[in-house]
């Protein structure tokens, strides 16, 4: 009898490893229709990952998205499955027990039957509590095995990861080789040895990048693999996935049974796709990562941030050729920065402790590496700019890593007073619903149908408030005024606003330049709702930023936000700067008062622009 192979779209996942946005809502119901006419798809993946957070950057409110793109699936009686970070929900950060708890029960009600629940350490107590909430919640718990290869990363430490999870009640495993780095032959023993364990479904999910999947498709459909994870032109191959022509093609020759495709709706879908990429999202989308790159086998960065990482290089680029301008230095072209990268990758990621290279990971470790690559560029130190939440990882908050710190690592740590944990990472957060849902009763916010609201203010606050207040859809509309103007090949649009920097006799000032007919704006409040009176021309020694990115004074609600008139000694916090997903802290390093603060949080800053001034 035929070994029957099903087939899942990462539908969110494609255009995430491709740029940084998804479709809107309009354009998710538009093509939902194309792909159930498909014909081959019996899984749909909808939402989760960084879909919610998305749609509130471009100012959308993302669960009406969730339960308009879910619906058509579920009435054609297709399943549908989203991406959960486990301990971090739908953020790069940890997330409370009562937040993840209330995340499953409002996306079943939104319309997601699956929740595929990943920690990138693989550690089992910060999947193992998903479980329960998803079967609390009527949905199917996958639970994932993240894929990297190194000497600790055996198929005896999976199929130990494996029997924990099956033991404590999940429903599925999927096989997570998010850099498509996974040796076919090695996934193969893997898949096989589940098996052996317990006859229990089992979903391949990979990317094409380094150049292994499509062998490992076929490797781990021959050892009893159920479902494999598929991308469509024109987003397959490169950071992204296998096409399904491709592998349905080889597993029907294998002799497997596998549904066969309409094609002619498969040309209406690529269409549509591409419309969809020309209308916006094309703007996000480098060339290069529709390219394979087998330079990706060192590092082991996965395809689902390879995207955003080509975006941000060109920015840290940016950056570096600044100061080599500065100081009659040769420029650095992206080429060379990217291998130094990489190089820069292989090094940091051994004396980390070999975290899995998935979200929020793979970001943790690219960020210190790029930012070792900055500094090391600008004649500094290795190691001088560690985020907090890397720090966390570092220390063990957020799960125990799968090999030993380097001494350098651990001298640091202890340098600045840094305290080693070795508990149940979840103990570090306490419960936060009630907290946000008396925030939104003072804001005059409503919780939602099944607490949807609620819940996406308990899980992406500073965006969440971006959103409701305008902020954000303002923002992206002016990125994407900013984008097409590059794209046309100007520089200047030819109305609106663009803050710029500038200098003058040697000090830097921010300036909001209005083109054509548009008046110059009054000043916003910020991004928290306070309203900030216009820059002040405080005395005091300048606040600079130490790299480009957002400006906010805290990073959650739980933080007090420092004032003028406010004393600071030395080391003390004074705002952070988000950059490439993380948020980097910006202590003081004198005492004084602050006697300006120069930017309303959520505002775009350049490396060394005033952020504060302290007297």
């Amino acid at each position: 009898m035929e070994k029957e192979v099903k087939f899942s779209l990462v539908f969110r996942d494609m255009w995430q490893s491709a740029g940084k946005y998804v479709p809107r809502v309009d354009q998710l119901v538009k093509i939902a229709p194309v792909i159930i006419e498909m014909g081959c798809f019996d899984r749909v993946e909808t939402n989760g990952g960084g879909f919610e957070q998305v749609n509130l950057l471009f100012g959308e409110n993302p669960n009406k998205a969730v339960r308009e793109w879910t619906k058509p699936f579920h009435e054609a009686g297709i399943q549908t499955h989203m991406l959960d970070r486990a301990l971090n929900g739908l953020r790069m950060s940890p997330v409370p027990a009562d937040v993840r708890k209330l995340f499953y029960k409002v996306k079943k009600a939104q319309g997601t039957d699956i929740t595929r629940t990943f920690c990138g350490l693989n550690d089992v107590r910060n999947i193992i509590p998903s479980i329960g909430y998803a079967h609390d919640a009527g949905m199917i718990s996958q639970c994932c095995l993240c894929i990297t290869y190194s000497p600790i990363h055996t198929v005896e430490y999976y199929l130990n990861i494996a029997k924990k999870l099956i033991d404590a009640g999940c429903d599925e495993i999927c096989i997570k080789d998010m850099a498509g780095i996974g040796r076919p032959v090695f996934l193969g023993k893997l898949v096989a040895g589940i098996k052996k364990i317990k006859d229990i479904t089992i979903q391949y999910h990979s990317h094409a990048g380094p150049g292994f999947n499509m062998a490992s498709i076929l490797e781990v459909c021959k050892a009893g693999c159920d479902y494999v994870d598929c991308g469509m032109d024109p987003l397959s191959w490169g950071t992204g996935h296998a096409d399904i022509i491709s592998v349905q093609a080889m597993l029907k020759d294998a002799g497997f049974k596998v549904k066969e495709i309409n094609m002619h709706a498969y040309m209406k879908a690529r269409t549509l796709i591409q419309e969809f990429m020309d209308d916006f999202l094309g703007l996000y989308i480098s060339p290069r990562n529709r390219m394979m790159n087998s330079l990706l086998v060192g590092p082991g960065l996965p395809g689902g941030m390879m995207g955003s990482l080509m975006a941000d290089l060109e920015t840290n680029l940016e950056s570096i050729n600044k100061y080599k301008a500065k100081n009659n230095q040769p420029l650095m072209t992206q080429d060379e920065l990217l291998i130094k990268l990489f190089n820069e990758v292989s090094y940091v990621w051994p004396r980390v402790g070999y975290p899995c290279l998935v979200t929020p990971f793979s970001q943790y470790v690219k960020n210190l590496a790029m930012m070792n690559v900055i500094q090391m560029e600008k004649g500094k130190e290795r190691w001088a700019m560690i985020a907090d939440n890397i720090w966390d990882m570092i220390l063990g908050k957020a799960g125990a890593l799968a090999g030993p710190l380097a001494d350098e690592i651990i001298e640091k740590a202890k340098k600045e007073g840094r305290t080693f944990f070795k508990g149940n990472p979840q103990d570090n957060y306490p419960d936060q619903l009630d907290m946000y849902r008396k925030m939104m009763a003072e804001k005059g916010w409503e919780t939602g149908q099944d607490d949807e609201e609620l819940f996406e203010y308990a899980m992406h606050p500073e965006q969440y408030e971006a959103y409701k207040s305008g902020k954000a859809k303002a923002d992206f509309l002016e990125d994407i005024k900013k984008r097409r103007a590059e794209a046309e090949g100007g520089s200047m649009p030819k109305e609106g606003t663009q803050v710029l920097n500038i200098d003058v006799n040697g000090k830097p000032y921010r300036v909001t330049v209005a083109f054509g007919d548009t008046a110059l704006p009054s000043n916003t409040a910020a991004a928290g709702g306070t309203q900030q009176n216009a820059v002040p021309s405080g005395e005091g020694k300048d606040v600079l930023s130490p790299l480009e990115g957002k400006f906010y004074l805290t990073k959650s609600a739980q933080e007090t936000p420092v004032k003028i008139g406010d004393k600071v000694k030395k080391g003390d916090r004074l705002c952070y700067i988000e950059a490439m997903k993380t948020y980097i802290a910006v202590n003081a390093d004198f005492d004084g008062t602050v006697t300006a603060i120069c930017l309303n949080s959520g505002d775009s800053v350049s490396e060394d622009d005033v952020l504060m001034k302290i007297m």
